[in-house]
């Protein structure tokens, strides 16, 4: 069956026509933290039939003052503190990510020098970032003073491959009926642009949202790879997109995102403040999971307001850390996730915000090398904060102002860092 001939149902025409944003190939890996701001929930054509797909126009541009070519070329005395920077940690997080760019054109060369440098020589390695480089600055949304900086990490949970008494909440991996529609392959137009739905028929439907997979209604199912013993923890860890499963054997599994439902995200930090549930300087992922826990009878409610639905599978247990959108394992405190629109995926930026709830500055050279499902604009950025419950206090209190300088290779032009 040809996919052009398949009739998409109206709400997947809608997203496509207005709320759908492109994607890049690198699909979302590691999802925001609760307090991320919302993405709003497409709306439903109201009448008409369904178009077929070689019909529908591509979406057009809602900011054109954030494309690629507006990224703004800067000396190196406008980073502030740049010097002060721990730069060797930054070229280790960098040459990390040279595996998946040493191979394109546009890096070859500064990842081929980078690998020459002996590790831990700061200077050394500041010398390497500002002969092969250039800073651009990253304008923000509406030209706004600055960006939003959030935090995410790897949480821990407690889990069993076997489903019991304790463990019953499960893990499932991908399952076998999510329909992943590559729109480019079909107009080209919509290069880039990514649905996902399931078959009703000849139709495109959208796929079952979080309420109809928890309670069962007509969802088939899908593997289930582990069980865990908190239904607030495997929120959580979807809303993250990567974490460990700790085995009662004392042995770790380690997890990362695969796919998702399609559906838009939504806050439920920001749904509890508007029902007046949590003060709005309060709604932290720490004061969240604990309003979750005093109120069980309200939990399903407030998370099936949030339709997204995230899948996973099992990777190796000893790598260095959780696999990003790059595909490279991310650098707890040097790895950040971007908006691929905005920012070439893979590209060292330099972030100026602060610790969370200070003041205190926090300005070091990130990666860009994931993206989120909450990540929109241009600078929005999520830093990694790394694995555990340190990190992860750190994530959960993390809603800072900040700003970005996005470092591109030289004699390279900006437009060939991002996807055609």
């Amino acid at each position: 069956m040809a996919l052009c001939k398949l009739r998409l149902h109206p709400l997947l025409l809608s997203m496509i026509l207005g709320a759908c944003a492109p994607m890049q190939s690198a699909e979302v890996a590691s999802p925001p933290v609760e307090t991320a701001p919302t993405i709003p929930a497409p709306k439903r054509e109201e009448a008409g039939q369904p178009a077929r797909i070689e019909r529908v126009p591509a979406p057009p541009s809602t900011d054109i003052s954030l494309s690629p070519s507006t990224l703004q070329p800067v000396d190196w005395a406008e980073l502030p503190n740049w010097r002060e920077d721990d730069h060797a940690a930054a070229l280790k997080a960098f040459v990390q990510g040279c595996s998946a760019l040493g191979a394109r054109d546009a890096w070859r060369r500064a990842c081929d020098a980078a690998r020459k440098i002996a590790p831990g020589r700061i200077g050394t390695a500041r010398q390497f970032f500002e002969s092969h480089f250039r800073p651009y600055r990253v304008p923000t949304s509406g030209n706004a003073e600055s960006g939003l900086i959030t935090g995410y990490y790897e949480p821990l949970l407690n889990g069993s491959r076997r489903r019991s008494t304790r463990y019953r909440y499960p893990l499932y991996a991908v399952p076998d009926d999510l329909l992943v529609v590559e729109l480019g392959d079909l107009h080209p137009d919509l290069k880039g642009t990514r649905l996902r739905g399931r078959l009703d028929g000849r139709r495109v439907v959208p796929y079952y949202s979080r309420a109809e997979i928890d309670s069962g209604s007509a969802w088939r199912g899908a593997a289930v790879l582990f069980w865990v013993d908190d239904p607030i923890d495997l929120f959580f860890l979807q809303v993250q997109g990567s974490g460990q499963i700790r085995l009662d054997s004392g042995e770790r599994a380690r997890v990362g995102f695969a796919d998702q439902n399609g559906h838009p995200y939504r806050s439920i930090g920001r749904l509890l403040v508007e029902r007046g549930e949590l003060a709005a300087d309060n709604a932290s992922m720490q004061s969240i999971k604990g309003w979750a826990r005093q109120h069980p009878d309200k939990l399903a409610d407030v998370l099936n307001h949030n339709a997204r639905y995230v899948f996973f599978k099992e990777l190796k247990a000893d790598l260095p850390g959780p696999i990003g959108a790059l595909g490279v394992p991310l650098s707890a405190g040097r790895s950040l996730a971007i908006d691929p629109i905005h920012v070439p995926l893979g590209a060292p930026v330099y972030l100026d915000t602060t610790w969370p709830n200070s003041k205190q500055h926090l300005q070091r050279l990130m990666m860009a090398q994931d993206t989120g499902g909450a990540i929109r604009g241009a600078g929005r950025g999520d830093y990694f904060w790394g694995f555990g419950e340190q990190a992860g206090a750190q994530a959960g209190r993390m809603r800072q102002p900040g700003r970005m300088w996005v470092l591109v290779p030289n004699g390279t032009l900006v437009e060939s860092l991002f996807p055609r």
